[in-house]
C-alpha cells in the first residue's frame, strides 16, 4: 500500500513538471491557429468582395441592355451599383426605378442598414430627411421626432439586395424613396414585394427584371411641411418580367382601399403604358411584347398551394344582394343569412368526413371557408369536394368568425348555387 502511494506521488511530481511546458506549447499552437483563421477570413472576405463586384457589374450590364424603360428627351439616367432611375425634379422623387432581383437572394443574409441619405448623383439635389419628418433636440440631449404621417418607402426594396452589402446600402438613397402610408408600405405593398422574391426563391437559377414607380401627375397633393415640397403619390406600380420564360406581370396599387389580396391589383404592362406613356421594354420584338406585356394572369407566376388563388369577384359581377369574400367579415354574427360568392380554389375531405371548401384563396391562406359537416353530407346529391372545385359559387348562410377566417356552414345543396 505504501509503495502504491509512493508511486502516485512520483507520477504527480512528474506531471507537475511537464504541465507548464505543455501549457506553453498549447498556447503557442492556439495562437498560431487563430492567426491562420484570421488570415483565411481576410482572404475569404477579399474573394467575396471581388465576386460581389463582378456580379454587380454583370447585373448592371444586363439591366442596361434590356431592363430599362425608354428615356424621353431631357431625361437623365442615373445608375447605382444595382439599380437605375430617372429623377423627377418637379415631384422630388424617381419617375421610375429599375433593378434585377437576383437568384442570389436565396442565400443572402445581409440585414437592412437604415442608412438613409441624400443621393449625390442627383445634380439638382434629391429629397432628404426633412421631406419626411423633422427632428428637434430636447434638453436631455435626445431627439424629438415630428413625423408627417408617411413612411420613407422604398421603390427598389432593400430586401431585394440582401445578398450584397453595397447594393443594399445604396437602396437607402432618398432618390429611391416615396412617401407611403404605413398601411400601404408595411402590408399590401410588402405582399407585392414578397410575391416577387417568392417567385425567384421557387425558381432556382432565375433572375427577374423589375420596374417600380409612383404614378406622377401635375395635380398630386404636396407635403406642405417638407423641405422640398415633396409630392404624395396616390398610386404606385410594380412591373416584373421573366425574360427566360417570356412572361410579365404588373401591379397597380392605391395608397388607400387596401382590403383586397394582391390578386385584385394585377394589371397588364400594356395598361400601365397607356396610363404613364412610358415604353417600359423598348428592346422587345412584337411577338415578345404580346407574350410579356398583354397578359395579366397571376396564376402563371404562382407555385405550390397558391397556384390556384384568384381575385375576389368584383362587386359589379355579383348577383343582386350578394357579397364577395372580402366583404364577408362585416357580417360576423349577423343574425340573418348572407350570400357570399367566389371561386372554389381548393377543397378537402377530412378523415372524419367533414368537407372544407376554400373560396378564392387556398389553405392555409384562405379568406373564406364553407364547412360541410359529415352529418350534412347526406343532404348533397353530389360529392361537394369534387363537384364544386374550380367553380364560381354563391353560398347562403350565417357568417361566423373561425380563428380570423369568415366561415359558413351549408347544411344542404340548396344553400350553394353554382354560377354559370
Amino acid at each position: 500500500m505504501k509503495i502504491k502511494v509512493l508511486l502516485l506521488i512520483i507520477m504527480a511530481l512528474i506531471l507537475m513538471s511537464v504541465l507548464p511546458a505543455y501549457s506553453q506549447n498549447a498556447e503557442k499552437e492556439l495562437a498560431t491557429l487563430n492567426a491562420e483563421i484570421d488570415r483565411l477570413n481576410k482572404t475569404r472576405d477579399s474573394i467575396f468582395a471581388v465576386v460581389e463586384k463582378i456580379k454587380l457589374e454583370q447585373l448592371k450590364t444586363q439591366l442596361i441592355e434590356k431592363g430599362l424603360p425608354e428615356l424621353k428627351e431631357g431625361e437623365e439616367l442615373i445608375c447605382h451599383s444595382a439599380f437605375c432611375l430617372v429623377y423627377d425634379e418637379e415631384h422630388e422623387m424617381a419617375k421610375w426605378t429599375a433593378h434585377i432581383v437576383s437568384r442570389d437572394i436565396a442565400t443572402g443574409g445581409i440585414n437592412r442598414t437604415n442608412d438613409f441619405r441624400i443621393d449625390s448623383l442627383i445634380k439638382t439635389g434629391s429629397s432628404e430627411e426633412e421631406d419626411y419628418f423633422l427632428t428637434e433636440e430636447k434638453e436631455d440631449g435626445t431627439l424629438k421626432y415630428d413625423g408627417f404621417g408617411y413612411d420613407r418607402g422604398h421603390l427598389a426594396p432593400s430586401a431585394d439586395f440582401r445578398w450584397s452589402a453595397t447594393a443594399l446600402s445604396e437602396s437607402y438613397f432618398y432618390s429611391n424613396m416615396t412617401p407611403q402610408l404605413p398601411a400601404f408600405n408595411r402590408e399590401l405593398w410588402a405582399d407585392v414585394e414578397s410575391f416577387v422574391r417568392e417567385y425567384v426563391y421557387n425558381n432556382p437559377g432565375l433572375d427577374v427584371f423589375v420596374v417600380t414607380a409612383p404614378i406622377l401627375r401635375d395635380d398630386l397633393p404636396k407635403q406642405e411641411r417638407s423641405k422640398n415640397n415633396l409630392s404624395i403619390p396616390e398610386y404606385h406600380y410594380k412591373i416584373v418580367v421573366d425574360f427566360k420564360n417570356n412572361k410579365g406581370i404588373a401591379f397597380l396599387v392605391s395608397q388607400k382601399n387596401l382590403d383586397y389580396p394582391i390578386e385584385s391589383y394585377v394589371v397588364s404592362i400594356d395598361s400601365l403604358e397607356k396610363i404613364t406613356g412610358i415604353n417600359y421594354y423598348p428592346t422587345l420584338t412584337n411577338d415578345e411584347e404580346k407574350l410579356i406585356e398583354s397578359v395579366a394572369d397571376i396564376s402563371l407566376w404562382r407555385t405550390g398551394t397558391k397556384k390556384n388563388d384568384v381575385a375576389p369577384l368584383k362587386k359589379s359581377d355579383l348577383p343582386k344582394d350578394c357579397y364577395n369574400t372580402v366583404e364577408a367579415k362585416q357580417f360576423y354574427d349577423y343574425p340573418k343569412d348572407v350570400t357570399i360568392c367566389g371561386t372554389v380554389v381548393s377543397t378537402h375531405k377530412s378523415k372524419k368526413g367533414h368537407i372544407f371548401i376554400n373560396i378564392d384563396k387556398s389553405f392555409p391562406h384562405q379568406i373564406f371557408t364553407a364547412t360541410i359537416w359529415k352529418s350534412n353530407v347526406i343532404n348533397f346529391s353530389y360529392e361537394p369536394e369534387k363537384f364544386l372545385l374550380n367553380k364560381k359559387v354563391c353560398i347562403k348562410g350565417k357568417v361566423k368568425d373561425y380563428e380570423g377566417t369568415p366561415s359558413t356552414y351549408p347544411e344542404n345543396e340548396k344553400a350553394i348555387k353554382v354560377l354559370e
